[in-house]
């Protein structure tokens, strides 16, 4: 019980945020903070409404707050159903609770060892590489914000005898009986099974993910490095050239911690295979790879990776701020054989050749706006100043 007796290092002089839920890991891990840190915590509970006994958990945990004078807020998320409702639960469950972290504050879960192990052994079934098998990292940014996980070496037997010792009440999710969940049945019929044969089951498999993460820390290195000497990242574009100066093994490492850096999902071998092959297309090919909800599109001898479920951020436009409050004032998009005629120019061009020889991508280019003042063409995004033919 020493662990759970003497300070974090880790979280003095933040200010801190849990991750409620109402069950005995994030119970424990409010009571044990707030007695270590009063004052600077407080605690925001996510309520999936997946559960008839959602209202009563949020309630339990609004009263659990308040008699410890601990600020509290509750959130209400809906979850489709579908075949992959624990990932979906998980994404917009981490989406909404960094969406309330403010500046200098640290987002803290009840994560475990038996939380590890079982991450682990999921990861493992999947075929998972080394990224997978590190399974959880204590500490992480997500979303913009920083999340630590200070029981991640602590057991769940631990975490028991602190709430009885301390006389802690909690409540008990149904759904963690579920075995249809792979996670829930792991943890109810086979880790069971395997300790019986296997002596500190939970702890070993949690230091081999711990041995992962290290291995992926040093590939991270590689990747930064080669990055750097071979100049592979140019305006958050991958570069195709120096990229096939590398052997395959280290040009994937690459494409992943990029990949990684972008908080995308990580995509399967069959992807990444797919990834490459764009490496090698021919220079004119419209070729693109998608994943979920990410795709790869490459340009001129780039690679262009996007989220289609984030909204691109449109860089300021002098044009538009030198334009929009004159009288009369439109925002058109270019038309199918347009031509206009660029500052100083005597004659007018096509404005598909125009953006081409500016290397703008394809799919950008019927996005850029062009601004117009009483009908007439004054200037176009990225491209300046220019008129009608």
């Amino acid at each position: 019980m020493e662990d759970l007796a003497n300070k974090d290092s880790s979280l003095v002089d933040k200010k801190i945020v849990v991750a409620l839920s109402g069950g005995v890991d994030s119970v424990v891990l409010l009571h044990f903070l707030n007695r270590h840190y009063p004052g600077n915590i407080r605690a925001i509970h996510i309520n999936h409404n997946l559960s008839k006994y959602s209202k009563e958990w949020s309630s339990f945990c609004k009263n659990l707050c308040k008699k410890d004078n601990i600020k509290f807020k509750s959130i209400d998320i809906i979850i489709k159903k579908s075949s992959n409702i624990e990932e979906n639960a998980r994404k917009k469950r981490y989406l909404s609770l960094t969406s309330e972290i403010l500046n200098g504050e640290i987002l803290c879960t009840g994560h475990h060892q038996e939380d590890q192990a079982e991450t682990f052994l999921l990861q493992l079934f999947r075929g998972s590489g080394v990224a997978g098998l590190a399974s959880m990292p204590e500490k992480k940014i997500i979303n913009g914000s920083q999340l630590y996980r200070p029981f991640l070496n602590i057991s769940k037997t631990q975490i028991l005898d602190y709430a009885s010792k301390n006389k802690l009440n909690w409540v008990e999710d149904d759904s963690n009986q579920n075995i249809h969940f792979k996670r829930n049945l792991l943890r109810i019929e086979f880790v069971p099974k395997l300790s019986g044969v296997f002596n500190s089951l939970t702890k070993n498999i949690a230091r081999s993910a711990k041995h992962q993460a290290e291995a992926l820390e040093l590939m991270h290195d590689l990747a930064e490095l080669d990055i750097t000497n071979y100049v592979l990242i140019v305006k958050d574009r991958l570069q195709v050239i120096p990229l096939l100066e590398l052997p395959k093994r280290r040009l994937v490492n690459v494409i992943r911690y990029f990949i990684g850096k972008q908080n995308f999902l990580l995509p399967s071998s069959k992807v990444l295979d797919e990834i490459i092959s764009l490496l090698n297309a021919k220079a004119d090919a419209k070729s693109i790879v998608k994943w979920q909800n990410y795709q790869v599109r490459r340009y001129l001898n780039e690679l262009y990776f996007f989220d289609e479920f984030k909204t691109q951020t449109t860089a300021p436009c002098p044009y538009y701020e030198s334009l929009k409050d004159l009288p009369n004032f439109e925002i058109r998009f270019r038309r199918e054989g347009q031509r206009v005629k660029l500052k100083g120019k005597t004659h007018s061009q096509s404005l598909k050749k125009i953006l081409q020889e500016s290397k703008i991508p394809p799919w950008e280019r019927d996005k850029l706006r062009m601004y117009y003042i009483d009908g007439s063409l004054r200037a176009m995004e990225i491209l300046g100043e220019m008129s009608d033919p």
